[in-house]
């Protein structure tokens, strides 16, 4: 598939992927909404316009650069033109001159702007916008606090018709303490942690709470009076798109999370005008910087999380929020216990304030986000459920939920965590029992106890089945104490969801006495199974209709090291039991104690004096003794009340003391456990480098090998080289000195030659010069006879006069011939110049109507030359005339002496 990107203006654009065929069709038009002074702005500053060409692979989404193409925004016109071709740079295609048409105009929107946004910024343009927005820069849409009026406007007045309200409620936190890291110094006396965040400029903070592992704090709920309109505000929610919420201690930032609030007033929605729209949920806290720091990932199930809401509802319309009473059911008994609500502290913000404290995020931090409300394991708000009498219950009830406490002491206070529950969340109950081990692959018996944990039904602490039992090869084993129910309160599609996503993760342990415990091996446990089985219907403990699916099924036991084998199959069943929409209440969480008040006795007032006149008694008896006495008792049991006192404030130092011993405990093993979730993962990135770096060093001890192997083989190939190279030169030096040696030879036997042929030709000269001047002896006496000397002379001038005669006759016919080559060579060489005269004077003709005076000398300097060399041509051919005539007068000549002489 091919695909062309378009980039200009910080906007990328793309067409269709088309089929990658020699002739591709795009048919696509890419625009870019642009202002008349952002465009003088781009063509001064030359601003191109690159358009890429990938080659798309539509099954591994691979894309390819074929090549690109600059675009000068200059050539852009409002007048339509017509498309050119632009040949690709850097084509991958070396062969082919690859080129795509492409047509460039500027065109007049005369449609009203949305806005003046870039196009990040910008809301989709789809659908009509409406008219109220169409003169106002979403930049001048800000909220400003009219202190008159009690709200914050938001928008020009005259388009503010509508009130709102937004509140923004901090329920619940978990997991806090993963956010302190291991440098942080906190205070030597208790810290105090609060969360911290900015409301239309105004900085809000809840009450501090103390303890991280268990953060009990009310919930709170800041509210703030809006006065605008629906598309303004929708447009400034778009431009204010996060909420940033902080945990602080102090002056310090621990943690950061963003709510987006985007999702409040969705485009082209009408819920606001019906009821509230909320954002709610339970959001991550990141640490700052986590990426400057290189942190590791923290498991989901351990991430620190912040239970928030933000609704947004008009004034005018009365709703029930989450901390309100719903009934479920109208016709309750009298005697059903009384749901009591969450007081939530309000908080109604008129203007700004000073902060508490301002801490400020050095990096933003984004919160999981799902469609517009974020989704977590656990659920944005917690609740309280009724204790119920379970005897399948093994395990603690989860943190999730809070246990209803009643006592009979109607003077005792109860104070504690007040939780509350949304309405859409449904009770459930899930039931695990594993039944038995069998088929064990292992060679030894094992003292075998399986180990579980699933933070998401509310608590982290590990599930155990005790005592252990013996396993033995081929036996199957039922397993004591290893059924546990878990009782908590979710949405329905946060339980499918996170059953999807999160196996239950079940470990064999070998527990020895002599030995520290082996993990012998993990069983994966799907929980959506159980989401397809049948579900049954039954009635609750209140007569309320319920559903219970169950499932059971045998997994296989994979070992915890080595290879992925099984060591053993494990058989279990799970139930899953629905109760329908939790019911919402107020739980309190109290612990009462009897105070013990001090009872302090009056000594009793001293009998009156005695008179004189009476009889003398018994010291003992006297008044004065039995006053002192009283007074001894009296002192005696003040001893013993005081002494009870400062039992009774030792007991509770001492329990204070227990408690905070327990607490720093709990913090301590929870850092701990942090600390070996850091370890571990440190771990097994030492281990992986470890692997990676023995990869490495394997891959250069073979790369060093055969660097060695290959260095021998050169250097044996250059000794070969060498050596043959030696060979090929002293054979080359045999070779000339043996062929020196032949030469010598065959010049000695040439120069032999030369000899003896330079005598014989000295023989043979000699003999020649003696026969030559006897064959003149003989020439001067034949030539001495008269006959014969006349004979010869007839028969010479016999030769002479055939001769003539046919040289005559040749050169009558060459006269005439020439004659007549002579009439034609003039004839045609008139006609070849009167035709070269008349193309040359059209030539001439049509240069002079189009040429100027430097073209025209130019031509007559050519015509000159071209006359000389005519001319020469013509002397040429008449001195060639002139030679022939020559000739032929001289052979007429002879032929007329001869006819003369004859």
């Amino acid at each position: 598939m091919l695909v062309v990107e378009a980039k200009f203006d910080g906007e990328q654009l793309a067409t269709d992927p088309v089929d990658h065929t020699d002739q591709p069709e795009f048919a696509t038009e890419l625009a870019w909404e642009i202002d008349r002074k952002a465009l003088h702005q781009h063509r001064l500053q030359r601003t191109p316009i690159k358009l890429q060409c990938f080659a798309l692979d539509p099954v591994t989404s691979a894309k390819e650069t074929i090549g690109y193409i600059v675009l000068d925004l200059r050539t852009a016109q409002e007048t339509k033109q017509a498309p050119k071709w632009y040949q690709l740079l850097s084509n991958k295609y070396t062969k082919f001159k690859s080129e795509i048409q492409i047509s460039i105009a500027l065109e007049t929107d005369t449609k009203p702007p949305v806005d003046s946004f870039k196009a990040k910024g910008a809301p989709p343009r789809d659908g009509k916008v409406s008219a109220i927005l169409a003169g106002l820069d979403p930049r001048d849409i800000v909220a400003v606090l009219n202190e008159e009026g009690g709200y914050h406007q938001i928008g020009p007045a005259e388009y503010c018709t509508d009130s709102f309200i937004m509140s923004v409620t901090i329920a619940f936190a978990t997991q806090l303490e993963q956010l302190i890291p291991c440098t942080m110094k906190l205070p030597e006396r208790q810290p105090e942690f609060f969360f911290y965040y900015s409301l239309l400029g105004n900085d809000v903070t809840n009450e501090p709470f103390n303890d991280l592992i268990n953060p009990n704090f009310e919930p709170e709920r800041a509210s703030v009076r809006i006065r605008s309109s629906v598309e303004i505000l929708r447009v400034y929610l778009a431009l204010q798109s996060k909420l940033q919420i902080h945990l602080c201690c102090g002056d310090q930032s621990l943690g950061s999370t963003e709510i987006p609030l985007t999702g409040l007033l969705k485009k082209g929605s009408t819920e606001i005008n019906q009821h509230p729209v909320t954002v709610e949920g339970a959001f991550t806290l990141d640490p700052p910087n986590r990426a400057k720091q290189k942190l590791a990932p923290i498991p989901v199930e351990l991430a620190p999380t912040v239970g928030v809401s933000v609704a947004l509802q008009r004034e005018g319309i009365d709703s029930q929020s989450l901390i309100e009473l719903k009934t479920q059911n109208e016709h309750e008994p009298e005697h059903s216990k009384k749901k009591v609500l969450t007081p939530i502290k309000e908080k109604t913000l008129t203007g700004p304030k000073s902060p508490r404290v301002s801490p400020v995020p050095s990096h933003n931090q984004s919160p999981p986000t799902k469609d517009d409300a974020t989704e977590s394991e656990v659920e944005s708000l917690q609740y309280d459920k009724d204790t119920k009498p379970n005897p399948k219950a093994s395990s603690s009830v989860p943190a999730s939920l809070a246990q209803l406490v009643t006592t009979s002491n109607a003077s005792v206070v109860a104070s504690g965590q007040k939780i509350a529950v949304p309405a859409t969340s449904h009770h459930f109950c899930f039931s695990i029992d594993l039944r038995s081990i069998h088929a064990l692959e292992i060679g030894f018996p094992i003292n075998c106890i399986l180990r579980y944990s699933y933070p998401f039904f509310g608590s982290a602490a590990p599930i155990m089945t005790n005592p252990p039992v013996e396993v033995r090869k081929n036996m199957e084993v039922f397993l004591p104490q290893s059924y546990c129910a878990f009782d908590f309160a979710t949405m329905p599609h946060q339980l499918q969801d996170t059953f999807l996503r999160i196996p239950l993760l079940v470990e064999l342990w070998h527990k020895d006495k002599m030995s520290k415990d082996l993990l012998l091996g993990i069983a994966r446990i799907q929980l959506s199974n159980i989401l397809s089985s049948e579900k049954t219907r039954f009635l609750g403990s209140n007569g309320e209709q319920c559903w219970r699916q169950t499932y059971s099924e045998s997994v296989p036991v994979i070992a915890a090291q080595g290879s992925n084998n099984r060591i053993a199959d494990l058989s279990y069943t799970v139930t899953l039991e629905d109760y329908g929409l939790v019911k919402m209440r107020e739980i309190f969480i109290s612990d009462s104690s009897q105070g013990v008040s001090a009872v302090q006795q009056k000594p009793s007032s001293l009998p009156p004096a005695p008179c004189p006149s009476e009889i003398q008694t018994e010291p003992r008896e006297t008044l004065e003794y039995k006053a002192a006495l009283e007074l001894e008792m009296w002192k005696e049991m003040q001893e013993d009340i005081f002494e009870n006192q400062l039992k009774q404030k030792e007991l509770a130092h001492m329990q204070a003391l227990a408690e905070e011993w327990k607490k720093r405990d709990r913090e301590r093993e929870s850092l701990v456990k942090k600390k070996v979730a850091e370890y571990t993962i440190l771990e097994g990135k030492l281990q992986k480098t470890l692997i990676d770096l023995e990869k490495r060093e394997q891959q250069l001890a073979s790369v060093e090998s055969e660097l060695q192997r290959e260095k021998k083989e050169l250097q044996s190939e250059r000794q070969r080289n060498l050596q043959e190279l030696q060979d090929s030169i002293r054979r080359a030096k045999e070779d000339c000195i043996h062929q020196v040696e032949l030469e010598r030879l065959k010049i000695k036997q040439l120069e032999e030659d030369k000899h003896r042929l330079q005598q014989q030709l000295n023989d043979a000269e000699n003999k020649y010069k003696i026969l030559e001047k006897e064959f003149q002896q003989f020439k001067d006496q034949q030539n001495n006879k008269p006959e014969i000397r006349l004979q010869s002379e007839i028969n010479l001038l016999t030769l002479e006069k055939v001769e003539l005669e046919r040289k005559l006759e040749s050169a009558t016919k060459s006269k005439l011939h020439y004659k007549q080559q002579w009439g034609r060579a003039l004839k045609e060489l008139a006609r070849l110049k009167q035709r070269e005269q008349e193309s040359q004077m059209a030539r001439l003709k049509k240069q002079q109507e189009e040429l100027e005076q430097m073209r025209l000398r130019y031509l007559a300097a050519e015509e000159k030359d071209t006359v000389k060399t005519e001319r020469q041509e013509l002397l040429d051919i008449r001195n060639e005339l002139n030679s022939d005539i020559k000739k032929t007068n001289t052979v007429a000549t002879m032929a007329f002496v001869l006819d003369f002489s004859g």
